[in-house]
């Protein structure tokens, strides 16, 4: 009996949203990002391409679909292994699942709406993708970002993220420094788990469909037994105002970001990324002090993008379009609020920001290019980042209490 109670209590708090009193739009804030969003779209058009300019709306659509649905890939983590919650991880299987089947199609027959060859994420897997993902996975959790989570957090006006995006840069571009070493060290080669197994695009289809479904299986189990504490709703409406000005569900956005990568992929020949750009974005930087930066090894496959506007960074301009998205996203909310940053989390974001720049450099990508967009891909590498960043967050909980961050417990009655 206790058990069916239990397996009832889990099954009826599933809702990622729920109706109730909104905050009043903030009006100005609105008009203020769809002007710059206007400008910059226009800007980007007559300085580069009308490809960069449909990619910086790809990037305005992330933003708001991330912050909607405060899409979490860090607090995912953080909750399956503090306290067994699976609603994060159950949503990423869905996304994985609809971004591996649009990217098995586009990857197959060669798809492109820009006459580019689209090509996945398929990275070696070495050492340096165990390191690197690992020290991602700390620093995640201590940053309280991810990568888009970082981006989509700065432009909602979370105060303590924008240090974990400063330190993010410098992060990256001391990886950028040391990636030759890395490098060096023992790997496998690159494996795709379609065309390196044989198996082809319709059986790494299948092969990777069955991993989703098992894990997502596993969770629903799991969950029933432990009846963790769940997610606290977001805010909504009733009706298409919620399109705009209430939360939107989680599953919802999963599938949403899923179509997202694929289109994507379609439009600029590879998935979607993020931690690229802060590495162009320090080193450009240093250039301006005299630091040759085209001299280090991560630099050799090509300088060009040293030379350009940083608008003609394809993911650069897609940043810019997540910031601004999830900027007019929350102040339709009402939720553009930024507030002060204690002692202990400014410390914590700024060391959680660097160990997330560097271990994306040595992991071939964070947790948008090496997790999603490498599984996506059909990549290994995709899944070990997934379990050393897992295995980084485990560390991490016994270090959020040192900077005063606090972490889910089984006491909860939400998380």
């Amino acid at each position: 009996m206790a058990q069916a109670v239990s397996q009832t209590s889990y099954e009826n708090r599933q809702s990622s949203t729920a109706v109730g009193d909104l905050e009043p739009v903030q009006k100005p804030f609105v008009w203020l990002g769809v002007l710059i969003s206007v400008l910059l779209f226009f800007t980007i058009v007559q300085v580069t391409t009308w490809t960069q300019g449909v990619l910086f709306i790809i990037g305005l659509a992330f933003g708001l679909a991330l912050l909607y649905a405060r899409f979490g890939f860090t607090s995912a983590f953080r909750r399956l292994i503090s306290v067994g919650n699976v609603q994060g991880l159950q949503a990423h299987m869905l996304m994985l699942a609809v971004a591996t089947t649009l990217f098995a199609i586009i990857l197959s027959t060669g798809f492109s709406f820009t006459g580019m060859t689209p090509q996945g994420y398929v990275f070696p897997v070495g050492l340096s993708v165990v390191a690197g993902s690992f020290m991602f996975g700390i620093g995640m959790q201590m940053g309280n970002g991810c990568a888009s989570g970082t981006l989509y957090t700065v432009g909602g006006g979370k105060s303590s993220m924008v240090l974990t995006l400063l330190g993010f840069i410098a992060g990256s571009v001391l990886g950028a420094y040391h990636i030759g070493f890395w490098r060096d060290l023992p790997t496998l080669p690159a494996i795709s788990l379609a065309e390196s197994t044989g198996f082809g695009y319709l059986g790494g289809w299948v092969l990777q469909i069955l991993i989703f479904l098992g894990i997502y299986g596993a969770t629903v189990q799991f969950a029933r037994k432990k009846n963790p504490p769940q997610m606290k709703p977001l805010t909504t409406t009733n009706g298409l105002k919620k399109l705009w000005r209430g939360a939107w569900p989680l599953l919802l956005a999963a599938v949403i970001l899923g179509i997202l990568n694929a289109i994507t992929l379609s439009v600029r020949g590879n998935p979607w990324g993020i931690t690229s750009a802060f590495a162009l974005w320090g080193s450009k930087f240093l250039q301006i002090f005299g630091v040759d930066v085209a001299s280090w090894t991560y630099w050799q496959g090509g300088t060009e993008p040293l030379n350009q506007t940083v608008l003609a960074d394809s993911t650069s301009v897609m940043n810019f379009g997540i910031i601004l998205g999830a900027f007019i996203a929350a102040s339709f909310q009402g939720n553009f609020k930024p507030g002060k940053i204690k002692p202990g989390v400014a410390a914590a974001s700024i060391l959680g920001g660097i160990l997330m720049g560097y271990g994306a450099r040595l992991a071939f990508g964070c947790n948008i290019g090496a997790y999603f967009g490498g599984i996506a891909s059909f990549s290994l590498h995709g899944w070990v980042w997934m379990i050393m960043a897992l295995a980084g967050t485990y560390l991490a909980l016994f270090i959020r209490p040192l900077f005063g961050m606090k972490n889910p417990s089984p006491k909860d009655s939400m998380c």
